[in-house]
């Protein structure tokens, strides 16, 4: 039985503390987020039960910006082949010329 909460607790842990790392800085409430992995680290349960109550930002996380690299096409441009009304036409062309 006390490996069992020892476990459940080395769990609760490891998930407080990749939580709190992996939230983006300017998520974090009322401590810089640095600080909340420290407490986090030195202060296992406590620590763990602060940042859920304190630290973790309220609500879904908001997907994080694209850099212009990978920014998707807009909604009005094709996606692929069978979406480029000139290549359909011009495949459709191809199909009857082979006719």
């Amino acid at each position: 039985m006390p490996l069992l909460v020892a476990l459940a607790l080395l769990a609760f842990w490891l998930y407080c503390l990749f939580d709190a790392i992996t939230t983006p800085d300017e998520e974090a409430r009322n401590l810089p987020k640095l600080l909340w992995v420290i407490i986090v680290v030195l202060l296992p349960l406590g620590g763990g039960l602060l940042w859920l109550l304190l630290g973790r930002p309220v609500g879904p996380r908001a997907p994080h910006a694209l850099s212009p690299g990978d920014r998707p096409s807009s909604p009005g441009a094709p996606k692929g082949p069978d979406d480029d009304p000139d290549f359909l036409r011009d495949l459709d062309r191809r199909l009857r010329d082979e006719d």
